[in-house]
């Protein structure tokens, strides 16, 4: 493409790159080699969360190489940079994981501070991990210049005792250590095998959850999703959206325009469809957030109520994303979706065509089970489900596929943090039927709205997953499975009624109507308001200290500020 199609004087990169007073700048974009003619091109971020915390994140340096070369290619001057990333996996189980959800704003504010300062006119984001595929997408519908998104890849599976593994099986292999169900041995070789090298958790779990989102939303290439990281064809996709980013700010799609109220309808019947990461019912929110669109947990929700759960993936079902990939990935996914009439044909894309302009062709692939027409689902109503009740009065979220009790009554043991209820798991110090309560780890309570992986792996491994169900205000890894109840809202530390449960008072789960109530009457529960102090975390200094005093409920995404509605103007206009 002929970089005389782009007209500098509207695009903000003209701010360092054009007329006398900004021979200063360019005299630091000579030192690194670029020539006069780059200097005057578009100057395009590629952004990617790579570093050496996990292999989520290793292959993604190699990816932005080739968005550079197509960004080239197709006559812009790409500039690199990176931001952080938290690796759950890693940061799973202890204080760390009080990093994770942080990290996501983190992302987001780290790359609309370096466009921002720098004056890039588009924007390739490549992301691994849970976090950064929100945080980059939530920053590109900020800034609203022309963006492609691109998922960095999943894992391929490991292998134990002939069975496909993930690392959410390394988790429950805990539990059953404990239970003495698995050997010192068993674990060891189990841990070796499970990861067997680059890309992020192969099952239904966030990271995959996010990068179906992207597809869905429009914000990435159509079966750029599904492509494990490995894969050489992965590079081709990079490459493609370096491409697809230019013909992008030529015809001036930017990606307000893609992220639609359809669009996120849209990217939350795929969080059902694929039985997805509850976390998809928190992003999804926050995006929308950055666009000015209301769009909350509940009415997320609501969206799930009305879509049949298709693809049989893990953790609930039996498949990994490579699968899901060899079966036809997204397009086939996404257009068994449409012809049923579950998603909307008509939201642009970044290809610059409509979604049903690109499954235009797309057949369904009757030689595989990974993906199963909406006419035989797996079951009539998606995967994740949406709870209100007096014990959750603005909403709650949980993971039912694979389940088959979806009902469960209990009395409440109540826990503090994490540590405690993860400290009698391992003791066995809990009883059936018991409804596990873990508090005041909310998105300010935490701080950070930690994950629960490893108490609810370990209930799983002791063979107790489908014996008592566990309620937080804080959230669940996408591996999570069992009766587990996330993103309670309102959460303890703003005195929703979470923080007013007692040891012994019963509570009833019903997933199948989507209520969560305590047999407490609203007078009791207003008389044990009276006495109710917030309870004070251990961070009262540092980034976490500074979320915890803008962070809004879960119901809303757990965003940090007002979004496009306080906006006074569009970085993409400067």
């Amino acid at each position: 493409m002929d970089a005389k199609v782009f007209d500098k004087s509207r695009l903000p990169s003209r701010h360092v790159t054009e007329g006398p007073e900004r021979a200063p700048h360019r005299s630091f974009l000579y030192a690194m080699g670029l020539t006069e003619t780059e200097i005057h091109r578009p100057l395009v971020g590629v952004v990617t969360s790579w570093n050496e915390t996990a292999p989520c994140n290793i292959t993604l340096q190699r990816q932005a190489g080739a968005a550079k070369e197509g960004v080239d290619a197709a006559g812009g001057t790409p500039r690199e940079f990176t931001t952080i990333t938290v690796t759950d996996g890693i940061a799973m189980g202890h204080q760390g994981m009080k990093s994770s959800l942080v990290s996501r704003e983190i992302i987001a504010d780290s790359v609309e501070l370096t466009m921002r300062g720098h004056s890039y006119d588009a924007m390739v984001g490549i992301a691994g991990c849970d976090k950064s595929l929100p945080g980059l997408m939530m920053a590109m519908v900020r800034l609203n210049v022309p963006s492609v998104f691109m998922y960095g890849g999943s894992i391929l599976p490991g292998r134990f005792k002939d069975k496909d593994v993930t690392v959410v099986d390394v988790f429950e292999g805990v539990g059953e250590h404990r239970a003495g169900k698995m050997s010192d041995e068993e674990l060891h070789e189990l841990e070796c095998v499970a990861c067997p090298g680059a890309g992020s958790c192969g099952g239904q779990f966030t990271a995959n959850t996010m990068a179906c989102v992207s597809e869905a939303i429009g914000l990435a290439l159509p079966g750029s999703a599904g492509t494990p990281a490995i894969y050489e064809s992965r590079d081709e996709y990079a490459k493609a959206s370096g491409e697809a980013v230019m013909a992008l700010l030529t015809q001036n799609i930017r990606p307000r325009d893609i992220v639609t109220r359809k669009a996120l309808e849209n990217a939350a019947v795929v969080v059902a469809a694929t039985g997805g990461s509850t976390n998809g019912g928190l992003h999804l929110p926050a995006i929308a957030n950055e666009a000015g669109i209301d769009f909350d947990l509940l009415e997320v929700c609501e969206i799930f109520k009305k879509t049949p759960y298709i693809a049989d993936l893990k953790p609930g079902g039996k498949y990994v994303a490579k699968d899901m990939h060899e079966a036809g990935g997204m397009p086939v996914l996404m257009k068994t979706l449409l012809d049923g009439g579950h998603i909307h044909g008509d939201c642009m894309t970044v290809t610059g065509k409509t979604i049903a302009e690109n499954l235009e062709g797309v057949e369904f692939n009757d030689d595989q089970d990974v993906i199963r027409p909406v006419s035989n689902p797996l079951s009539p109503t998606g995967g994740v489900v949406g709870l209100t009740g007096n014990l959750a009065p603005d909403g709650a979220i949980v993971k039912v596929a694979g389940m088959k009790n979806l009902q469960h009554t209990g009395p409440a043991r109540v826990f503090e943090n994490e540590e405690e209820c993860f400290e009698a798991v391992l003791k066995n110090d809990y009883a059936e039927g018991d409804v596990l309560i873990i508090r005041n780890e909310g998105p300010r309570g935490g701080p950070g709205m930690r994950e629960m992986l490893s108490t609810t792996a370990a209930i799983y491994g002791q063979g107790m997953g489908d014996k008592v169900a566990l309620i937080t205000d804080g959230r669940f890894s996408g591996g999570t499975r069992g009766f587990c109840i996330g993103h309670v809202s309102p959460e303890a530390a703003t005195g929703g009624p979470i923080g007013l449960l007692k040891d012994g008072d019963v509570i009833t789960i019903d997933a199948e109507t989507g209520t969560m109530d305590v047999d407490l009457s609203d007078e009791e529960l207003a008389e044990r308001k009276k006495t109710w102090k917030p309870r004070r975390n251990d961070y009262q200094s540092g980034a976490l200290w500074r979320y915890a005093q803008t962070v809004g409920e879960a119901r809303h995404g757990a965003v940090t500020h007002p979004g496009a509605r306080g906006e006074a103007h569009v970085y993409a206009d400067i």
